[in-house]
């Protein structure tokens, strides 16, 4: 029987705390840069007024990461993460698994063609994936299985197993 744990929003309104230790710290800490370089230039073009910056965070991070809603649920031996990650091929994801956490990281490279006269214009838009889920139980990171099918992305962890129950027996003073 399935246990639903939770629906995870793609886009809190607190952004996650990574310490050092943490095994994503630096791929994090990567994609931070790159929303904070952003969200300046957004600041710098909007006159360079201040009181504003929440606002050009959330749009810079909108443009640098793609929404990825996420589904966590378990069973008595894994958890089971179903990731919305449409117009993703599974050559441009990557899964990430540490003993308490998961990190989906991708990017894509679009390409469309408009048509102006005789003249076509190509853009390239990058979109990025960056997620991470924090597990309730711990996960033999070497039995885990990532499937990508219809834009969406499920990965099965298996739990590690609770310690064994071990009986307690009396012994008496003489044996």
């Amino acid at each position: 029987m399935t246990k639903f744990i939770s629906t995870i929003p793609a886009h809190t309104s607190e952004n996650p705390v990574f310490l050092e230790s943490d095994p994503f710290f630096e791929l994090a800490r990567e994609i931070d840069e790159l929303i904070a370089q952003r969200a300046y230039e957004l600041f710098e073009s909007d006159g360079g007024i201040h009181g504003r910056d929440r606002e050009h965070w959330l749009a810079a991070q909108s443009e640098t990461l793609v929404n990825v809603p996420v589904n966590l649920s378990e069973t008595e031996t894994e958890l089971t993460i179903t990731a919305d990650v449409p117009g993703f091929k599974d050559k441009d994801l990557e899964v990430r698994v540490a003993p308490r956490s998961v990190c989906i990281t991708g990017e894509r490279e679009i390409q469309s063609e408009k048509k102006d006269g005789a003249t076509i214009y190509n853009e390239r838009l990058s979109n990025r994936v960056f997620r991470t889920i924090g597990l309730n139980s711990e996960v033999d990171t070497e039995k885990v299985k990532a499937t990508l099918a219809d834009g969406v992305l499920e990965i099965k962890l298996l739990k590690v197993a609770a310690g064994k129950k071990v009986q307690v027996l009396t012994k008496t003073a003489g044996a």
